[in-house]
């Protein structure tokens, strides 16, 4: 169980002396799926960063389970933070699939049936079990997406980061990214998640911390930061809330509800004359 812990943390690029990161304070308790939203350039990445030892603070600290990250060597780092980067094509080392995914673990010293276990629990949970002895390049680049998530979770870190992990997926490969996020969150790991798609946040995490400028606007459950009244705030950090998030609150529903749900709310509505002229279909567009 592995908390983490921001105060103060500053980040100032050399040269311009800009700071990507300007005072953030942030707790993120043990076992929390955490969503980082926000424009390029809002300061995620830089965030990430500063998590797995890439980058150190200008100012403040990074606490991860209670130590001081500065202290850390990226490898000791390595054992705790396990990150999916943003490019899969960059992560890429191995010739087979199943080897990619145990590249992690076997530079952490798991060897025998221990990574044998890791790697098939971590292919079976990206649905690449069928391609283990595959080429890596000869994927399709989704499955390079889940490929790069299975050689994180092969690792078996506590916290788990997960860069824009749902860009180019379809339907099914996200929810099978949302079951993953799930599983974690039961087994008491952290998960981070840096994401434009905000259906998929507020439909998998349990909170929300928008980023614009290096410095957090807002931090919240899906549904405090979906609510009409923050559209003002959304907008001008470039985010754009679902169309099923306006919906969904007009009908009385959660955030991002379910189609099953969202369609049988608005037949509701329409039955009772609360949904106005508008056909159902313009609802889930």
């Amino acid at each position: 169980m592995t908390e983490i812990r921001l105060t103060g943390l500053v980040h100032r690029y050399p040269g311009t002396g800009t700071p990507a990161l300007d005072g953030i304070d942030l707790h993120i308790p043990a076992g929390t799926a955490l969503g980082l939203l926000g424009r390029n350039g809002s300061g995620k990445s830089t965030l990430i960063a500063h998590l797995v030892g890439i980058l150190r603070p200008t100012g403040g600290a990074v606490l991860v389970g209670g130590r001081d990250a500065a202290g850390l060597r990226v490898a000791e780092l390595a054992r705790i933070v396990g990150v999916a980067i943003q490019d899969p094509a960059r992560q890429i080392v191995a010739r087979r699939v199943a080897d990619e995914a145990g590249f992690g673990p076997r530079m952490l010293g798991v060897r025998g049936a221990a990574l044998e276990a890791a790697v098939a629990d971590a292919l079976a949970a990206t649905g690449l079990t069928d391609a283990a002895d595959e080429n890596p390049w000869d994927l399709g680049p989704s499955r390079r997406r889940l490929l790069g998530i299975a050689a994180v979770l092969a690792m078996r870190t506590p916290v788990v980061v997960l860069d824009e992990p749902t860009a180019g997926l379809d339907d099914r490969e996200r929810e099978r990214v949302g079951a993953i996020v799930r599983q974690l969150t039961e087994a008491g790991r952290t998960t981070l998640v840096a994401t434009h798609d905000v259906r998929f946040a507020a439909e998998h995490l349990d909170r929300l911390v928008l980023l614009d400028a290096g410095c957090i606007l807002l931090d919240g459950t899906p549904a405090d930061l979906l609510r009409s009244e923050r559209s003002p705030v959304l907008a001008a950090a470039g985010i754009a809330p679902p169309p099923v998030a306006r919906e969904g609150e007009r009908l009385g529903l959660a955030p991002t509800p379910s189609d099953a749900a969202f369609v049988a709310a608005l037949r509701c509505a329409e039955s009772e004359g609360r949904a106005g002229s508008r056909p159902l279909e313009e609802g889930l567009t």
